[in-house]
């Protein structure tokens, strides 16, 4: 586990994530997280934040292999819907 948010908001870091994952000398991750909403359609923000992790991660030899948003109406893969 890598943060605990709000039920709205939980603030990600990229640098802290990469930080975490060059700590367990990772060459992969993949992230996850739920949307308390019920709809994990990502949003702009899971997008962006998503984005930046993998330019933050690829110099480093950490690839970013999905990210997977779990709601109540089931899940979402970042891969699946070609945004990674």
């Amino acid at each position: 586990m890598q943060q605990v948010g709000t039920v709205d908001h939980t603030p990600v870091y990229p640098r802290e994530v990469v930080k975490r994952a060059l700590e367990l000398s990772a060459t992969a991750v993949i992230l996850v997280h739920n949307h308390p909403s019920g709809d994990p359609t990502p949003s702009r923000a899971d997008i962006q934040m998503t984005q930046a992790i993998l330019e933050m991660a690829k110099p480093l030899g950490v690839a970013v292999h999905d990210h997977i948003i779990v709601g109540k109406e089931g899940h979402a893969s970042f891969k699946g819907l070609r945004l990674i």
